[in-house]
């Protein structure tokens, strides 16, 4: 059995917007998130700033009382699951769709960390008795997932899946292969994130993966650029509704995009760097393109992991040029991290949706702050604004610590 497998619903919240038309009128405007870090006191931290998702009020979504005992990064996931599922037709009620085949997978790649910190501070000041009921249930990854399964009543696969910043491509990866495979009817799939915290910024300082421009935060983020000295840390949420094209079709409901593609390796290299000329990359975007019935020439956009660091942006462009061969220089490699930082594990479910949007409106987001051109990064990655063109065909790219990448290939939706 293999179905075809539609997106009917995207919900975005991101250091750039508070939903799908906010974050995507932002991007193209090549609008920056990074700014000070306002969650937390940084007068100790070598890095200073961060791509927060501000003004979120997760009331909008969730009751204050049940606010309390989720964390930020679970909030995020309700929230963009609530947009997605509104999208869709499905907020008020799923009708006459069978609950055991609507499943949700949301990747996270660390989970509930602020909870995890507090209650670890309160444990070492306090003592045990004052560690909350509600910590493990708040803090664990899979607890998003759960969160919306729960609200809605779905009954079909549900589960997280944790690849660190792999996290949530895999799991818009699993859902559409649950679907295209028969297991599911649709799905809620995704990623979420919240970790702008003290432990996770000290952490990801040490091992001199940010940017240290606390001077000028805007500018931090500038992949493939000469001059880039490191990701920019963000928080967000990305999520789509996944739904078989028949079973879409019968419910009236509008058809934003497709899911064509998934491919899914290891680089079995390093703890936390690329293999050399992006190996692992390369045999990803070629199994997506063969699962897609594709070849090089059918791809317009890369969406690029792109996370400004010295070592990914190189061996991604390697990767691209392998994969792509000619082709590679004919198309727009993109990063819009440049804009919302890197997102960790819900980079994927975030760049999943932006995607679906190159595809459906033929408008490409810019890769900002380029100053300063690498030999290494050749392609042509937008840097002097929007870029409008037809897309018929995305790659969207997500790699993780461990050696893990995905790639999805999306595509604008043709009868």
């Amino acid at each position: 059995m293999s179905r075809r497998v539609v997106i009917t619903g995207t919900g975005l919240i991101t250091p750039v917007g508070l939903d799908v038309p906010g974050s995507w009128s932002a991007l193209l405007a090549g609008t920056s998130g990074a700014a000070p870090i306002t969650q937390f006191d940084t007068t100790d931290h070598k890095v200073t700033f961060a791509a927060e998702v501000k003004g979120f009020a997760p009331e909008e979504y969730i009751d204050r009382k049940e606010a309390k005992r989720t964390d930020r990064f679970a909030q995020f996931a309700i929230a963009t699951a609530v947009q997605a599922m509104r999208q869709a037709g499905l907020d008020e009620s799923l009708g006459e769709i069978d609950p055991t085949m609507f499943g949700v997978i949301v990747g996270s790649g660390i989970g509930g960390i602020w909870t995890f910190e507090e209650q670890h501070r309160k444990l070492i000041e306090r003592g045990p008795s004052r560690v909350s009921p509600f910590f493990v249930p708040m803090f664990i990854s899979d607890i998003a997932a759960g969160l919306v399964s729960i609200r809605w009543g779905l009954k079909g696969p549900n589960y997280c899946t944790v690849s660190a910043c792999a996290s949530s491509a895999h799991a818009v990866g699993n859902a559409f292969r649950s679907i295209k495979h028969g297991e599911a009817d649709l799905m809620v799939a995704g990623g979420t994130e919240a970790t702008v915290s003290p432990q996770t910024v000290a952490g990801f300082a040490a091992m001199t993966a940010l940017s240290e421009r606390n001077d000028s935060p805007e500018t931090a983020s500038r992949p493939f650029d000469a001059t880039r000295d490191g990701f920019v840390l963000g928080e967000g949420s990305g999520m789509m509704v996944l739904e078989e094209l028949e079973h879409a079709r019968a419910r009236g409901v509008e058809i934003l995009g497709e899911v064509v593609g998934y491919g899914q390796t290891a680089d079995a290299y390093h703890i936390t760097a690329p293999a050399e000329g992006g190996e692992g990359a390369v045999r990803a975007m070629l199994a997506a393109l063969k699962e897609a019935g594709a070849t090089p020439d059918d791809v317009d956009y890369v969406n690029a992991h792109g996370t400004s660091t010295p070592a990914n942006d190189k061996n991604e462009t390697a990767a691209i040029r392998t994969a792509l061969g000619q082709r590679a220089y004919d198309i727009v490699v993109g990063s819009t991290k440049s804009m919302t930082g890197h997102t960790l594990g819900a980079a994927g479910g975030i760049e999943a949706v932006i995607s679906a949007l190159v595809c459906r409106e033929g408008k490409i987001p810019p890769t900002i702050n380029f100053h300063e051109r690498d030999p290494d990064c050749d392609l042509n990655y937008a840097t002097d604004g929007m870029v409008e063109r037809p897309v018929r065909l995305a790659l969207s790219n997500s790699f993780g610590f461990g050696g893990h990448n995905v790639c999805l290939a999306v595509k604008r939706f043709e009868a």
